[in-house]
């Protein structure tokens, strides 16, 4: 038999019941269901929905990997009648284009690879295995005993909007005793039209309701009755409501207001993200509940439009993540310091929903650099270690083969190159040609390095080799790729450089060219730690070639006489010697620096700092300047830069009345949640904490608090492997003072 048994359906693309009636005769000792139902489904048994999950299963390349959920059901049944029940809505496996969907802007050209859906319908498997007291089995699985019918969600969009009948409401549907005769016979897919992805039970956290916020009515707005929640999230929405059967009601949620008080769904300069959750009332004067089961909508706000014939009541978004567990803390007595942490971790949390999302609102695609550059950054706020092995997993499923092909603009077939690891995985709209002007948003180094950088930050902070073993042939693979792109100089430079940069300064040819060393040198370790020490010569030996020929190519002597590395993008463009922070904060963080010349280029890096005044770079370089200042002593820098008023500044989105972070440097960015720019979460562990990894799994630990000029009292705490280290500072007569708690296990350096 089928891992699943038999997909089933009701042949049609919208969401729709499952049922069936099972008899117990006998004490079960134990039940146990595999349950998929693709793209979301909710399991019951009895009328209860089995434990606190919501959409499952997470998101995958369907054609390639499937999960499914386990659940024990042992003390689910009773002797008797019982009914197994599901509702199954679209998610990524069908993509409904109901209101808002995502679309490339015009400035790009129209993609020649648009979505595809992963089957004609949507589908159910089950596998339900029970041991009974006397010794026997019984293993039940989905077939066309079960029934069908269609759900009061007639349309479900993976982006938010949902159009719910309560009319279609078949109260009871779930539980024994219901009358089902006009429920359709479920139909059997044939093994052609079967899902082909391979099936793995869902091991990553499951999305969950991890905070209620009840809405609060503010004000009427063209007139519409307009609420906030308080805080931006990723939620999915409940309410009751009442009116005349037939009335509709509809929901528009968004990240911020208008000049005009009403919701603004206008993305900045980009395309409106117009989401709407429809509500059909179901009977005259009757109150009805609702909550979304398929979809979550994104925003602060919500504008409700409806008859006057209608009210609603008891409006809540439940807040979903799969980034539910602590794994570390930060607070402080300057509050400042407290609102950009809480305002970075709920960012966090908006944006992990079984895969690691840019943004809840306009795209929800899983871009992959932010799963190495805010690595640590989440890692030590956050339980990542099976989040990121689903992320790696996804990653290595993505990674091209010579046969994969896509289409051009005049139609033909190209095929993109054999270990290529493209930029969202995922990826379910692929752009996969190179945007004129801009460079190539596919096949770009630092996303596609969260393979080998990704694994590095797991290893180093859960110390388990496995994540070696897993990806290290994938990372050879993808930098065997990285070779076939390098230019006649030795770089690499096809893609989007410093992305996010306030000034534009992308300086390819250093950005993308320093991954390459950092892949090689990565890999050479992780040679190293698996004793492949063939391999560790060669990948060490690439590795230094890189570093050569980048020293000899990018490191000169500027106007001033003092060595650094020059942006060869602005020098091809310009002529002019320009220095950048990321320029300089990269190879330093790398080692790549010849000693002889780190003086000046540390000097030259300080001085990037003073002129800006702030950080002055985009996600890329970011995380590493922020570290590259801590580990040359300029903390105090640090803390004066997120704590600005004015951007570039993290607490000048506090100021801007923003409860989440930002995608860019500015008032109104495009997008109110996204943690790309969220790195400065690390600082707070390894600069205010002093938390420094010198080993993998916090085997060996440096602690070297620091207390900003404005704080009085700080605690830190992170949970490793072996125990939580606590740091806490106190200032004592104008003296910090320091009590650090470190598990025996942990040797401190």
């Amino acid at each position: 038999m089928r891992l699943l048994g038999n997909w089933i359906t009701n042949g049609t693309e919208h969401p729709f019941y499952v049922r069936k009636v099972l008899t117990v005769t006998k004490k079960i000792t134990r039940a146990e269901a595999k349950v998929c139902g693709l793209g979301q489904f909710v399991f019951y048994v009895n009328g209860k929905k089995i434990e606190d999950h919501v959409l499952d299963p997470g998101w995958t390349a369907y054609d390639k990997l499937i999960e499914y959920v386990s659940f024990d059901l042992t003390d689910a049944f009773k002797v008797g009648e019982n009914v197994l029940g599901a509702e199954v809505g679209n998610g990524w496996f069908i993509k409904d284009d109901l209101d808002y969907t995502f679309g490339f802007p015009s400035f790009m050209p129209p993609n020649p690879n648009p979505y595809k859906a992963y089957g004609k319908a949507l589908v159910f498997a089950m596998k339900l295995d029970i041991d009974y007291a006397d010794g026997s089995h019984e293993t039940i699985c989905a077939d066309d005993t079960f029934k069908t019918a269609k759900h009061p969600t007639i349309r479900s969009n993976v982006y938010g909007s949902e159009f719910f009948d309560a009319s279609l409401v078949q109260e009871g549907w779930s539980e024994a005793g219901f009358d089902d005769i006009a429920w359709e016979q479920a139909q059997i897919l044939a093994e052609e039209e079967e899902p082909t992805g391979r099936l793995l039970e869902q091991f990553q956290p499951a999305i969950k309701v991890i905070k209620d916020y009840p809405a609060e009515y503010m004000h009427h707005a063209n007139g519409r009755a307009i609420y906030t929640f308080h805080q931006n999230i990723s939620g999915m929405l409940s309410f009751r409501a009442k009116g005349k059967k037939g009335d509709t009601i509809r929901f528009y949620p968004a990240e911020k207001l208008g000049e005009d008080k009403d919701v603004d769904q206008v993305a900045k300069n980009w395309v409106t993200v117009d989401t709407v959750i429809t509500y059909v009332v179901g009977k005259d004067d009757t109150w009805e509940n609702f909550r979304q089961k398929f979809a979550y909508f994104a925003g602060m706000y919500m504008a409700v439009e409806m008859p006057e014939t209608c009210q609603i009541e008891n409006m809540v978004g439940h807040a979903i993540t799969s980034a539910w567990k602590e794994a570390g803390t930060f607070c402080c007595d300057d509050d400042r310091y407290n609102k950009i942490y809480d305002m970075i971790e709920r960012t966090v949390e908006a944006n992990m929903v079984s895969v690691h999302t840019d943004c809840p609102t306009i795209e929800r695609f899983a871009w992959q650099e932010t799963n190495h550059l805010m690595g640590a950054a989440i890692m030590f706020m956050k339980d990542g270690k099976k989040l990121w092995e689903k992320f790696l997993l996804d990653m290595r499923v993505g990674q091209h083969t010579e046969e994969d092909y896509f289409f051009d603009f005049a139609g033909n077939k190209f095929k993109p190159g054999q270990g290529l690891v493209p930029s969202q995985c995922p990826c379910y709209i692929p752009n996969v040609l190179p945007v004129p002007g801009m460079g190539s948003f596919y096949d770009i180094i630092p996303w596609g390095s969260a393979l080998i950088l990704g694994a590095r930050w797991h290893y180093l902070f859960y110390g388990d080799q496995k994540v070696i073993e897993d990806n290290y042939e994938a990372g050879l693979k993808y930098l065997d790729h990285l070779k076939t792109k390098m230019t006649e100089e030795g770089f690499i430079r096809h893609g989007l450089g410093d992305w996010g940069n306030p000034e534009e300064q992308l300086a390819r040819e250093n950005v993308e060219t320093a991954f390459l060393y950092a892949d090689a040198r990565t890999l050479a370790e992780f040679a190293r730690v698996l004793g492949e020490t063939e391999d560790q010569a060669d990948l060490e030996k690439f590795a230094e070639e890189v570093k050569a020929n980048y020293n000899d190519r990018l490191l000169a002597q500027g106007p001033d006489g003092r060595w650094a590395y020059f942006s060869l993008e602005e020098k091809n463009k310009t002529g002019a010697f320009v220095t950048t922070q990321t320029c300089e904060a990269l190879p330093l963080y790398w080692g790549m620096v010849p000693e002889d010349k780190k003086g000046d280029v540390v000097d030259v890096f300080k001085e990037t700092l003073k002129e800006k005044g702030s950080f002055a770079a985009g996600e890329i370089g970011l995380p590493y300047i922020i570290q590259t200042a801590r580990e040359e002593g300029l903390n105090d820098v640090i803390a004066e830069f997120i704590l600005k008023p004015d951007h570039p500044s993290y607490y000048a989105f506090v100021l801007d009345g923003m409860t989440t972070l930002g995608e860019y440097w500015e008032k109104n960015p495009r997008s109110h949640a996204h943690d790309m720019m969220g790195h400065i979460q690390e600082w707070f562990f390894n600069g205010i904490g002093g938390i420094q990894i010198k080993a993998p799994g916090f085997k060996k630990v440096s602690i070297q608090p620091y207390m900003p000029e404005s704080v009085n009292h700080f605690v830190v705490t992170h949970d490793t492997p072996y125990g939580t280290i606590r740091v806490e500072g106190r200032r004592v007569d104008g003296t910090p003072e320091y009590e650090i708690s470190v598990p025996d296990d942990i040797e401190i350096e």
